[in-house]
């Protein structure tokens, strides 16, 4: 049997389960999969969090040293995320430039980090229009189970809450000290299976999906991004609900990465 007939076949019950309120897992349409969060994974980087959401496994692991303000910011450091999806980590991952998969992770992970105001980038300022810290935070993908934008989020913030200024290494001060974390943003992403909206879900969903909505919220009650993807259709009432789903989720999750119980 080729692989598109199977696939087309997993597709159909994955459907069928759905309209049941069911899926392959056995997890209702609100759970998530296990979720574990292991800050300080990297000793050699200046902040890291290895991150498993059920089979899913991303690696995110923050550098900062000094680097020249923007011109038209020259009151504020610098914030770079980059996401690499590994071959290894899946067969549908391939070598070379950065696939569109790569690209969009990279930046809806990057616009919740920034529309939170996860870091204060005028505190990373040393000297205005000449000197100040550039922080990078790069995400690996291990394992591709499913649902990478949420664990990728969810490892680059933890290492930015668990992350040190290398201030005394680079002659900028006489002592190390904690990035600040102001806001905590968590990403929640949801797909449509027909008539059913589930969160996280798996790798055989995501190819069976017909619509993605990824809600962004923080601990302050702020909706601080979003991102629609697919092309299937999400109604006010959908979207309402993904969003009220996605408050009880993140306050959990920000719980997980500030050290308390899920």
């Amino acid at each position: 049997m080729s692989d598109e007939v199977t696939a087309e076949i997993l597709t159909t019950h994955i459907l069928d389960l759905a309209g049941q309120g069911k899926r392959l897992d056995g997890r209702g349409p609100d759970d998530y999969r296990k979720v574990t969060i292991d800050p300080g994974f990297v000793m050699s980087a200046d902040g890291s969090a290895l991150v498993r959401i059920g089979d899913t496994a991303v690696l995110a692991g923050v550098k900062l040293e000094p680097g020249k303000p923007f011109p038209d910011t020259p009151n504020a450091g610098v914030l770079t995320t980059n996401a690499e999806l590994i071959p290894l980590s899946s067969p549908t991952f391939e070598p070379g430039p950065p696939q569109p998969g790569a690209i969009e992770v990279s930046r809806v992970v990057d616009r919740a980090i920034r529309a939170a105001e996860t870091i204060d980038l005028t505190r990373l300022c040393v000297t205005p229009g000449e000197k100040s810290w550039v922080c990078y935070v790069d995400i690996h993908v291990l394992d591709h189970g499913g649902n990478l934008i949420d664990a990728a989020l969810l490892s680059g913030l933890a290492a930015l809450a668990h992350a040190t200024v290398p201030a005394k290494r680079f002659g900028v001060g006489d002592a190390d000290y904690p990035l600040e974390v102001l806001h905590y943003p968590v990403e929640c992403t949801f797909v449509r299976l027909g008539e059913a909206i589930v969160v996280d879900p798996t790798f055989d969903e995501e190819r069976a999906a017909q619509g993605r909505l990824t809600v962004a919220t923080d601990e302050t009650g702020r909706i601080v991004a979003m991102q629609k993807g697919l092309v299937g259709a999400f109604s006010p009432d959908d979207v309402k609900s993904t969003v009220e789903r996605a408050f009880q989720h993140g306050d959990r999750m920000r719980a997980m990465v500030r050290g308390g119980t899920a």
